[in-house]
């Protein structure tokens, strides 16, 4: 019986339309749920360094080792900003909250 292949998330990018990445489900999903019940409902959002310093209380440290946890929630913020679900606040540093 051959491996079962894992499961894929198409991600977007706000910065690239039309652009996709093929990243594991899991792991989207995981972050996705910890990056949403960080931020925010309403503005002022979090700054992409108070992202960095919090989402690991929102994660599995399992799942998202060392630094692996900054490139994910990166990802998923970009994907989430480009369906409407999170919003970059016109700010000097860039902040994020939930739509």
């Amino acid at each position: 019986m051959p491996a079962k292949k894992p499961a894929r998330f198409d991600a977007l990018n706000v910065n690239v339309p039309g652009s996709t990445k093929s990243v594991d489900a899991v792991l989207y999903h995981a972050m996705r749920d910890g990056l949403l019940r960080l931020l925010p409902r309403r503005a002022p959002g979090l700054t992409r360094t108070e992202i960095r310093r919090q989402i690991g209380k929102h994660v599995s440290a399992s799942q998202f080792p060392g630094t692996k946890a900054d490139w994910w929630s990166k990802l998923v913020q970009l994907d989430l900003e480009a369906r409407g679900l999170v919003v970059r606040e016109d700010a000097k540093p860039l902040r994020w909250h939930r739509a």
